[in-house]
C-alpha cells in the first residue's frame, strides 16, 4: 500500500494556521508567565520563565488583599449563567415553533429576528435604562435587582442569534422521529424535550457557551447598571484594577490571568460540543 502524499499547499496552509495560532496563544502565555513575577522582574526579564528567584506570588496576594475578586466572580457567573440558561431554554422553544409550525406573521417574525442582529447594544442602551428605571431595578440597594438589570438586556441581545442558529439545526431533524413520538402519545412539549433537544444537544451547548462568553465579556452593559462594588462583575473589576494600578503590570497580568484562565478551561472542556454544534446540520442527507 502506497503511503499518502502530502501536498505542498496543505503544508503551507497548516504552517500559516500554526503561525496564526501562535499570535493568539503567545500573549496569553506571556501574561500568565509575568503574573508570577514582581514589577522589577517584568521590566528586566519579561520573556523569561518564572523560575527560581523570578517566581513570586505577590501579585496574587495583592489582588486578593485589595480587591474582592471572589464576589466579582460570583456576580459574573450568576449573570452569565442565568443568561446562558434562559437563552437556551427560550430560544430553543422559539426555534422549534418557527421551524415546525405555520402561523400568521411567521415571515415578519423571521425578518425581525435577522433585523434584531443588526442593531448594536449601543443604540438601545438609553431606552433600556429608561424602561428598567421605571421598573425600579436600576441602581437599587438590592444586589439581585441590579444583576437582573444586566441579565435582561443581555438575554434580549443574544436571543436573535440563538434562535437563528438553533433553527438551522432543528430543520435537519427528520420529521419521522417527531411523528413517531406523536404516535406514542407525546405532546408538543414532550416531543421537544425528549426528541428535539437530545438530538440537537451539541448546537444547544454551542449557543450556551457563546451566550455565556458574550455575557461574561460584556463590559459596556455592566458599566451602566453595576455602579457599586457589591454589584461589580469581573470585567468591571479588571477595568478598576487597570485604572488604579497604572503601570503595576504584575497586578494587571495577575488579574487578567485570573479572569481569562477559568473561562478558557471551560472552553477547552466543552470544545468537542462546540465543534459538533458548528458542524451539525451543515450537511443534510
Amino acid at each position: 500500500m502506497k503511503g499518502k502524499t502530502i501536498k505542498t499547499s496543505t503544508v503551507i496552509i497548516y504552517l500559516i494556521l500554526s503561525l496564526w495560532s501562535l499570535t493568539t496563544i503567545f500573549p496569553l502565555v506571556w501574561s500568565v508567565m509575568n503574573s508570577f513575577k514582581d514589577k522589577k522582574a517584568i521590566y528586566n526579564n519579561s520573556f523569561s520563565l518564572p523560575l527560581g528567584d523570578l517566581f513570586s506570588l505577590d501579585n496574587y496576594r495583592n489582588i486578593f488583599a485589595n480587591y474582592d475578586i471572589l464576589k466579582a466572580y460570583r456576580n459574573s457567573f450568576i449573570i452569565s449563567g442565568t443568561v446562558a440558561v434562559v437563552v437556551v431554554l427560550f430560544a430553543g422553544m422559539a426555534a422549534y415553533i418557527m421551524t415546525r409550525y405555520r402561523f400568521t406573521g411567521k415571515k415578519i417574525l423571521n425578518t425581525l429576528l435577522y433585523a434584531g442582529m443588526m442593531f448594536p447594544i449601543y443604540s438601545t442602551i438609553i431606552p433600556v435604562i429608561r424602561m428598567q428605571s421605571k421598573w425600579g431595578i436600576v441602581n437599587t440597594e438590592h444586589v439581585g435587582l441590579n444583576l437582573l438589570s444586566v441579565i435582561l438586556p443581555q438575554i434580549a441581545g443574544n436571543m436573535s442569534f440563538a434562535i437563528i442558529v438553533l433553527s438551522s439545526y432543528i430543520e435537519g431533524i427528520p420529521m419521522e422521529l417527531e411523528e413517531a413520538a406523536y404516535m406514542e402519545g407525546c405532546g408538543m412539549v414532550q416531543t421537544y424535550f425528549k426528541v428535539v433537544m437530545p438530538l440537537t444537544k451539541p448546537s444547544f451547548v454551542t449557543v450556551a457557551i457563546f451566550s455565556f462568553l458574550w455575557s461574561y465579556n460584556d463590559l459596556f452593559t455592566q458599566m451602566f447598571f453595576l455602579r457599586t462594588k457589591d454589584n461589580w462583575a469581573i470585567t468591571i473589576l479588571l477595568n478598576n484594577i487597570a485604572s488604579k494600578e497604572g503601570v503595576n503590570y504584575g497586578a494587571l497580568f495577575g488579574s487578567v490571568t485570573m479572569i481569562v484562565v477559568p473561562v478558557l478551561l471551560v472552553y477547552l472542556l466543552l470544545q468537542k460540543y462546540i465543534i459538533k454544534g458548528m458542524t451539525a446540520g451543515a450537511v443534510k442527507g
